[in-house]
This record gives structure tokens, sequence and C-alpha cells, in this order.
């Protein structure tokens, strides 16, 4: 005879509020930061935990590159190879 054991996982996600010191200044930065990327500071912080926690999903991240593909302001400049390559 053999013995099952049964487990119970929980797969629904748990939100935690955290709060975090950081210098005003950095923080008016990195909300500027964020706004040009077209997102929220939270939305940046909780991306860059679930990176660093290995949680990054890559369809998520293929669906994100599309969205800023050909968002930039390269204002006006364009790739030149020999200037790359200038020494000073």
């Amino acid at each position: 005879m053999v013995r099952l054991d049964t487990v119970h996982l929980c797969t629904d996600a748990v939100y935690m509020n955290v709060t975090l010191s950081i210098d005003g200044q950095v923080v008016e930065r990195a909300r500027k930061m964020a706004a040009a990327l077209g997102k929220s500071l939270n939305q940046l912080i909780r991306e860059y935990l679930q990176g660093l926690a290995g949680g990054d999903d890559a369809e998520r991240s293929i669906k994100e590159f599309k969205q800023l593909s050909g968002r930039g302001d390269s204002r006006g400049w364009r790739f030149n190879r020999n200037e790359i390559h200038e020494r000073s």
C-alpha cells in the first residue's frame, strides 16, 4: 500500500507594504525618471524587487520591450561608427 501525503499550497500573491527612508531629492529625481518611462516610482521599485527576487517573467519583459521600442528621442543624433572609435 502506497501512502500519499496531501500538501496544500497557496499560489495567491501576498502583497506587503514597505516603508523606505530615501532622501527627498533622490525621490524627486527618481519620480521624473519613472515618468519619462511612463511608469510610477512605485511600479519601478516593484519591478526591480521582482527581478531581484527572480520573479521576472519573460513574456512580460518581451511585452514591455515591444511597448517601449521606438519611443526614444535621440534629438537628431545618429549612430556614427567613426565617432564611436575616435580617441581623445
